[in-house]
């Protein structure tokens, strides 16, 4: 019995070592004759482990070695808190930031005498049922935690703050929040991420979900929620078979009692050109809403068609509110300053435009783009949005029009900031990717998203689970609006719609602060 153990043993050893030098030499002769890797030519075996290391180079940064402040697009930090948000409802830390302090930035500017939680202008009469997750224990190798239903704050803007975007339309959008869901698409994202935060954000109210250039599908009326539907070059959603635009499909549009306004997308941080989308991800479905074929790659033109002057894109506008009776927006990123100073100054002297502007960084971005468009083209949002908003100012038509931000705006300090630099709404994107599940594994573009956010595949679609998700989306909702609410006490006014100017100060790498609202130096 003891020879025939012995023997299995011996079998099994040989076959652990001679299997792998047996791939090896495969691999050597390979490797040395193939023509594409000079590396492999010479270096059969150690180059096809740098081409492994290489390959797994990314989530070695991302779990190992970068700290909790290096990650990009975004940091560990950003990332965590903005799951938190979701998942516990809670934006407590312990033992003090993270933030480089050395680094120049932004900060809210405290006051002496803050407001008191009870002469803060929030409107909490009605309560949010939502789920949140409490933590039994977290150890090192035992981690439990269990879910429960929670009555929530939903922090609503009062009646009398509400944001009331084209008020003389025939219908007026007002929202009683300042955050909402900035455009992605369906295709760019998968009917389950969708559908999460359209329930999501119907749950929380106060605010709105943007459709993105992909045109409106059913996983975006699955909630309760306020949409504004986005028109890009490509006209998806309001086109005919030929690709041009059909006010027909547009009035059918308009007359959906969810849809309160209408964006024309000129532009996007990550895409200062139209939108592409991989054939991959073109389904039979997705083909019949944006009037495509299935499967094929699709980009939509650089700009519309439709128009190609001022004049042209505001006589479009006027139409469309006409014919919609709703507000109707533009979309853009800050790039050529006299462009935008011609479109401020025909809107002071037609007295006509947009009901609302969105002022997108160049740092946005959610889905595929072209390295030299996402990198180089156009400038960040705290450069950009303040320059539009002095701009409407200077031609006395800052009042007519509403400006919306949206640019890696994931916290509350950072919408704080962008609300003090002239923004009155707040688009995020990437932060709701994050409540679905995101995981920043950064292959948007190919359809094979690890946890089944961007992609349309229905095998990893399974890895989302709506109903759970759905409720991580409305937590941080109402995280961010809470967030809002304690830094506008902190400032000194009892609303988030209050912030201006002289709330924000920007301290440079040196250390001198600088007075927005003066642009002149405080002091050293």
């Amino acid at each position: 019995m003891f020879e025939i153990i012995l023997l299995i043993f011996g079998g099994v050893m040989m076959l652990v070592i001679v299997v792998p030098v047996i791939i090896a030499i495969i691999l050597w002769v390979k490797d040395e004759k193939q023509e594409e890797h000079s590396v492999l030519r010479n270096y059969p075996l150690l180059g096809k482990m740098r081409y492994i290391f290489e390959k797994m180079g990314p989530e070695l940064r991302q779990y190992l070695f970068l700290n909790n402040n290096e990650g990009k697009p975004f940091s560990r930090n950003q990332y965590e808190q903005t799951v938190k948000s979701g998942k516990y409802l809670n934006r407590m830390m312990g033992f003090g930031s993270e933030r480089d302090f050395s680094e120049p930035g932004y900060y809210i500017r405290n006051a002496v005498f803050p407001k008191q939680r009870d002469e803060m202008k929030a409107d909490n009469t009605r309560k949010i049922k939502t789920k949140v997750y409490k933590m039994d224990a977290d150890n090192l190798f035992s981690r439990r935690e269990h879910r429960e239903e929670k009555e929530a704050d939903p922090f609503y803007l009062r009646d009398e703050d509400a944001v009331v975007i084209g008020p003389s339309c025939k219908n007026p959008f007002v929202v009683k929040g300042l955050i909402g869901q900035s455009g992605m698409s369906f295709g760019a994202l998968g009917d389950h991420a969708i559908t999460a935060l359209s329930l999501g954000l119907g749950r929380a109210g106060g605010t709105w979900m943007n459709t993105g250039e992909g045109g409106l599908s059913p996983y975006h009326l699955k909630g309760n929620v306020d949409i504004i539907f986005q028109i890009g070059p490509g006209l998806f959603g309001v086109r005919t078979k030929e690709g041009e635009f059909s006010w027909e499909e547009f009035k059918k549009k308009s007359e959906m009692k969810q849809i309160k306004a209408f964006e024309i997308k000129l532009a996007q941080g990550a895409k200062t050109r139209g939108g592409h989308v991989d054939g991959s991800k073109v389904t039979e479905e997705i083909a019949e809403i944006r009037n495509l074929k299935p499967g094929e790659s699709v980009d939509s033109p650089n700009r519309f068609k439709e128009f190609a002057s001022y004049p042209e894109m505001f006589q479009f506008i006027e139409k469309l509110r006409d014919v919609g009776g709703k507000p109707v927006g533009i979309k853009m990123v800050v790039g050529n300053t006299n462009d935008l100073e011609e479109m401020a100054a025909y809107m002071k002297e037609t007295g006509s435009g947009p009901d609302f502007i969105t002022i997108d960084g160049a740092e946005g971005g959610t889905g595929a783009s072209f390295q030299e468009l996402a990198d180089g083209a156009g400038v960040p949002l705290f450069s950009g949005l303040p320059f539009v908003d002095e701009l409407l100012k200077k031609y006395g038509v800052r009042d007519e029009v509403k400006l919306f931000a949206s640019g890696k705006l994931l916290t509350a300090d950072k919408v704080a900031t962008a609300l003090s630099l002239g923004a009155d709404c707040v688009n995020i994107a990437r932060g709701f990717m994050f409540s679905v599940g995101c995981i920043q594994a950064q292959v948007c573009h190919n359809n094979r998203c690890p946890v089944g956010v961007a992609t349309t595949d229905p095998k990893l679609q399974k890895a989302l689970i709506i109903e759970e998700k759905s409720y991580r989306v409305c937590n941080y909702v109402l995280s961010l609006r809470e967030g809002l609410f304690n830094l506008a006490a902190a400032a000194g006014i009892d609303s988030p719609t209050k912030f201006s100017r002289k709330h924000v100060v920007f301290k440079n790498s040196s250390g001198q602060l600088a007075d927005i609202s003066t642009k002149e130096k405080m002091y050293v």
